[in-house]
């Protein structure tokens, strides 16, 4: 299994996802052109996705699903509300083939499964997931909304995790966002912090073989900011990664 973060960030999201030979991609935030160009780098042709799935209805996830549809033939899997809301805020046009799931039920793609866990994210049926190939487990999980029930057992669950990471707790307190902003940040609907998230895989147990950094805010944290939260609660010894707001990461490899 093979992970690429093709980037990450309130302007875009878009992951790839390898498995037993079958290509997936999660959410759509970037243009099918981006999401083009950034495969190639890793001799991946996007026409042979075989499957994306989009997390929730906020534009920097679903905006260019249609596009991906309808130039390059993926079928998109999405839960109706999400079709739906993401329908009025983006336009996302025509999509040939939408399939709709329930979110909390898994989806099939010939031999992995894509399973789906509800977050209490503030879009209209937020959902993240967990990609299983029969040996290996692979969560991409952002845009939380805060620590929910079931979340830590499900990082627990996992062989390596592309987690949200968003804010660093004392930048958010002092930086330039309105209070209002604050507020939805920090609440039940918003992003968890770099201290939220190190804890949530400290707790996880010593099956992740590494972790990536993910949705880190351009006000709120840097890079440089979230890896020593991290290391100063995990310690050294699980490879951390980070996945860039403009470029991809390299591929990742479990």
């Amino acid at each position: 299994m093979i992970a690429i973060s093709l980037q990450s960030g309130s302007n875009g999201n878009c992951t790839f996802v390898e498995a037993n030979g079958i290509r997936l991609l999660f959410d759509a935030g970037i243009s099918g052109i981006q999401a083009e160009r950034r495969l190639s780098r890793f001799g991946i042709d996007v026409r042979d996705v075989d499957a994306l799935f989009v997390s929730h209805d906020h534009v920097d996830h679903a905006r260019c699903a249609g596009i991906y549809g309808r130039k390059y033939g993926i079928p998109v899997h999405i839960t109706g509300s999400t079709l739906e809301a993401a329908s009025r805020r983006c336009d996302l046009g025509r999509i040939p083939e939408a399939n709709t799931f329930a979110a909390g039920e898994p989806v099939r793609v010939r031999g992995v499964t894509v399973e789906t866990l509800p977050t209490p994210h503030d879009g209209a049926d937020g959902v993240v997931f967990t990609i299983d190939d029969g040996a290996r487990r692979l969560g991409v999980m952002t845009d939380l909304g805060h620590v929910f029930d079931g979340l830590g057992d499900a990082i627990g669950s996992l062989d390596a995790v592309i987690l949200e990471s968003n804010h660093d707790l004392e930048m958010l307190a002092t930086g330039p966002y309105p209070p209002f902003l604050k507020r939805r940040i920090r609440g039940a609907g918003g992003h968890i912090s770099n201290d939220e998230a190190a804890q949530l895989v400290g707790a996880a147990g010593g099956r992740l073989r590494w972790a990536c950094l993910a949705h880190l805010s351009e006000d709120n944290n840097t890079p440089e900011v979230a890896l020593a939260t991290w290391r100063e609660i995990l310690g050294p010894s699980l490879p951390l990664h980070v996945a860039g707001r403009h470029e991809p990461t390299a591929a990742l490899e479990l």
